[in-house]
């Protein structure tokens, strides 16, 4: 045999070998068996999950499939009459459609323990008389609602089987990458057990619910009945709630991350709600613009434009102009993070908060109160509008100015009287009656100190302003 044939013969031999082994080195979908955690972690009463790293998609996920779906289960809600007040919850408004007065709603739901807790929606479950569950195998039983949390859409039920049930182990959602194989079942439009496949699109989703949207993203298919279900990764681990859709997109949908559900499950289960803790600023993002201005080696934090009188932050020496860079030791890396951190620490605890004043780290200690109703909307962030150049006009703040505007007696400052369309002004989003009470973090008591300020000719302007009742910082850039 000539030499070239034989050279051939052995490349083609290390071929099929290399094929060979790479189906061998394929990733073996084993969930171990789920334990659950005990000692430090009270208050858990799921289970964990745990396997093998997955370094790729395997040529079939039946094994997968077959696995996970007899913990997942169609959940069916005969619903009450809405409530008087017709309002939506925002959920509902993300979906473009309003609850059903009456009659029935179907989701999804997944068990997480062997005793009967499932955990699904809120929107599921909201405003039900009675909740009926069907496993794969056609058994049907009757559910409790234990609890719920509108602001996140988390609903806990649980059922009495009688015996021990399937479930569905719950893994780490910080350890998913975007490009990650997932798989999502549930029952879309009624078609019960449903499985797609796809991979997860994007992390820290905000779709407009809430303070505390961070939502995973998915290109796996997910429809109307889907809500409730799990999101699974290559592992068997659940690391998602899938909860909304873009109806305007195709493979968009989105899925509350495993470890913010894992937070808020024992208060649901022991209390039926859930209680959150509240530091008590007004916070905004951390612009170049506000940065360059204040010294700051990056745009990473929260900037604190506001501290409530007699909240826990005033206790614990916050200031305007602080910069929240940690909380109770995680790291804000945008200032979508802290009121999700805030809301996850429960009331009365003391945490230490790192903050960066004049350029130099400080930490201080703040308890935390207890979030109510009428606080929450003194949680909600403000994010200015990045924008390049001035364009507004100001006047001296009368007395009677200042009691037209409801501004607090002693207020000093100037009064916003026109902003001119398309101007950095308008693009950073300064508007007409805003008062500047300080530029470029100088004290403005009268239209002779801002002048002084604009009169340095600065590339950048950070204006601290008073605004129906409200504090914030506002950059505008020159170009």
């Amino acid at each position: 045999m000539r030499k070239s044939s034989i050279a051939a013969l052995a490349l083609l031999i290390g071929a099929a070998a290399l094929l060979v082994s790479g189906a061998d080195l394929e990733v073996r979908l084993r969930a171990k068996d789920a334990q659950a955690r005990t000692g430090a972690d009270a208050g858990v009463f799921w289970e964990e999950g745990s396997s093998e790293l997955a370094t790729g998609r395997p040529d079939s996920l039946a094994e997968l499939a077959a696995t996970l779906s007899p913990a997942v289960v169609n959940i069916r809600s005969e619903r009450h009459p809405p409530a008087p007040s017709g309002k939506q919850s925002p959920f509902e408004e993300f979906f473009g459609r309003r609850r059903p007065p009456r009659g029935e709603a179907g989701g999804t739901g997944f068990v997480i323990s062997k005793d009967g807790y499932i955990v699904t929606n809120h929107h599921v479950v909201d405003g039900a008389a009675r909740v009926m569950v069907t496993f794969a195998n056609d058994k049907e039983y009757t559910a409790e609602i234990v609890g719920v949390d509108p602001k996140t859409d988390l609903g806990l039920i649980k059922i009495d089987a009688g015996e021990d049930l399937p479930h569905a182990p719950l893994g780490d959602s910080s350890d998913t990458r975007v490009g990650d194989w997932v798989m999502a079942i549930g029952n879309p439009f009624g078609l019960e057990h449903t499985v797609t496949v796809g991979i997860l699109s994007a992390r820290g989703r905000r779709i407009g619910t809430g303070p505390y949207d961070n939502f995973l993203q998915t290109d796996a298919s997910i429809n109307p009945g889907n809500s409730g279900g799990p999101l699974i990764d290559m592992n068997g681990r659940v690391i998602g709630i899938n909860t909304a859709i873009n109806a305007a997109g195709q493979g968009i949908g989105f899925a509350i991350p495993i470890n913010m559900a894992k937070d808020l499950l024992p208060q649901l289960r022991e209390k039926g709600s859930v209680t959150r803790g509240w530091l008590g600023v007004q916070i905004q993002r951390v612009t170049p613009a506000f940065a360059d201005q204040y010294d700051l080696d990056s745009t990473a934090g929260a900037v604190v434009s506001q501290v409530f009188e007699g909240s826990p932050a005033a206790k614990a020496k916050l200031e305007r102009g602080d910069v929240i860079i940690e909380f109770d030791g995680s790291k804000i890396e945008s200032f979508n993070d802290l009121p999700r951190k805030v809301a996850s620490v429960p009331p009365g605890t003391e945490v230490p908060v790192l903050v960066i004043r004049d350029g130099k780290p400080k930490t201080l200690r703040a308890k935390l109160d207890t979030m109510e109703e009428e606080k929450a909307v003194q949680l909600t962030s403000r994010e200015p509008t990045e924008s390049s150049k001035w364009g507004f006009e100001a006047n001296g703040l009368t007395r009677e100015l200042a009691e037209q505007l409801s501004l607090p007696s002693g207020t000093e400052g100037v009064v916003v009287t026109r902003v001119a369309p398309g101007s950095p002004s308008s693009k950073a989003g300064l508007e007409s009656n805003d008062v500047i009470v300080e530029a470029n973090r100088t004290t403005i008591q009268d239209l002779e100190d801002l002048d002084a300020v604009l009169a340095e000719d600065p590339s950048q302007l950070v204006l601290f302003i008073q605004r129906r009742g409200s504090s914030l910082y506002i950059a505008l850039e020159q170009s």
